[in-house]
């Protein structure tokens, strides 16, 4: 029998969560002033982003800004937030916190709240998706990196500690070598380019983490049955950016021969599972489902015989997420294992877990389908163009 499995629940999940976040704050740590923006009506706080600091030791809140009066009202009681401003800029000449959290889930003012605060000299912590263009990404990494910043966007799933200790046991081998990763969209009414903008670059963070950066991409984005054009392009509900397509379909060449798709398509939306990826290996297969708190799941392939085959997703073996309480599922508890490791990041002078680069890499991946839906052709990554396709 293994370590893990002699462990107990509680002592699992602390080394889990210890693999990835060395915990920041308390004796010793530095004191931070914290500030958190906020649009009531355009994004509001997305997954709470207006308790990202609750809990979190050595940081204080100090302000909340939001035009909306009665919507920043709630996010100061909920942040606990000694000020309030109508005016972020205000906010941030003012107060001069040492960190920012650029809240609203819509994200048309990402970029211009993020270079406020990086102008005011804090770091920032992000909603995702982090910006619409790679031209504002690249704005934003730039600004940050003159000045020693350190961005962090709020990929959950990345530190979750199941998903840690699924990357820690394939490492080990548990599915073998890595050959596919399949990544599945919600399909939802929002299948298409809305899905991959809204919940693809979760997936597209997923598979740099596990096979590194995809060097190609290859794609067909449909809209009501035919290949889009730039003319395709909408607008969805959320502040996004553009978008198209009722159906994308992508392939990504990573290194080592590895491959990875993404599907998200209308048609699917009665019949499709639960949004996530599937990791194939040369001995089985992983399979997460995503969300704030996600399930990992391990098959082992079985023969064909005369009645079929007998394979079956089951849990691996001393996973820390089986007997999770509702607690340690929570949105807050994700999003302060974030801030904690970017804390951890800013005190040791490294790059976040959540970094700014690998949401501008996510971003870059959602650009790289379109272009090469658009294009007809397989497209090389980096993306040397870094406009918006369809814009």
């Amino acid at each position: 029998m293994s370590t893990w499995v002699r462990l107990s629940r509680r002592a699992v999940l602390a080394l889990a969560v210890a693999a990835a976040v060395r915990v920041h704050g308390g004796e010793g740590g530095q004191s931070w002033k914290a500030a958190i923006i906020g649009h009531t009506g355009r994004g509001n706080y997305g997954h709470g982003m207006d308790e990202v600091f609750t809990g979190v030791a050595g940081v204080e809140v100090v302000a909340v800004a939001d035009p909306d009066e009665a919507g920043r009202q709630k996010a100061a009681q909920r942040s606990g937030a000694k000020r309030q401003y109508a005016d972020y800029r205000e906010m941030l000449e003012k107060e001069r916190p040492g960190l920012v959290c650029v809240g609203p889930r819509w994200i048309g003012e990402h970029r211009d709240m993020a270079m406020a605060a990086i102008d005011a000299g804090a770091h920032v912590f992000c909603e995702k998706p982090f910006t619409p263009t790679l031209v504002q990404a690249d704005d934003v990494l730039g600004a940050a990196g003159k000045k020693k910043l350190r961005i962090a966007v709020a990929h959950q799933i990345r530190l979750a500690p199941p998903v840690v200790y699924l990357k820690q046991k394939i490492a080990e081998g548990l599915i073998g070598d890595l050959q596919q990763i399949r990544a599945y969209g919600k399909q939802d009414a929002r299948a298409g380019g809305e899905d991959m903008m809204v919940l693809g670059v979760h997936l597209f963070d997923l598979m740099r983490m596990f096979a590194g950066d995809p060097a190609a991409c290859t794609a067909s984005v449909q809209w009501k049955g035919h290949d889009i054009t730039a003319a395709d392009a909408r607008r969805a509900e959320e502040e996004i950016g553009p978008i198209a397509g009722d159906l994308v379909e992508a392939q990504f060449a990573f290194g080592g021969g590895v491959t990875g798709t993404f599907t998200s398509r209308a048609k699917l939306r009665e019949f499709s599972g639960h949004w996530g990826i599937e990791l194939v290996g040369s001995r089985g297969a992983a399979r997460i489902l995503a969300d704030i708190w996600p399930s990992v799941f391990f098959m082992k392939a079985t023969a064909w015989e005369p009645g079929g085959r007998t394979d079956a997703w089951r849990a691996i073996e001393g996973d820390p997420g089986v007997n999770a309480t509702a607690k340690e599922r929570s949105a807050l508890v994700a999003n302060r294992r974030l801030v904690e490791d970017w804390l951890d990041a800013i005190a040791h002078d490294r790059e976040p877990a959540c970094s700014g680069y690998n949401a501008m890499k996510a971003i870059e991946m959602v650009m790289a389908v379109y272009r090469a839906a658009l294009g007809g052709t397989r497209v090389a990554l980096p993306l040397e163009e870094r406009d918006h396709p369809l814009a």
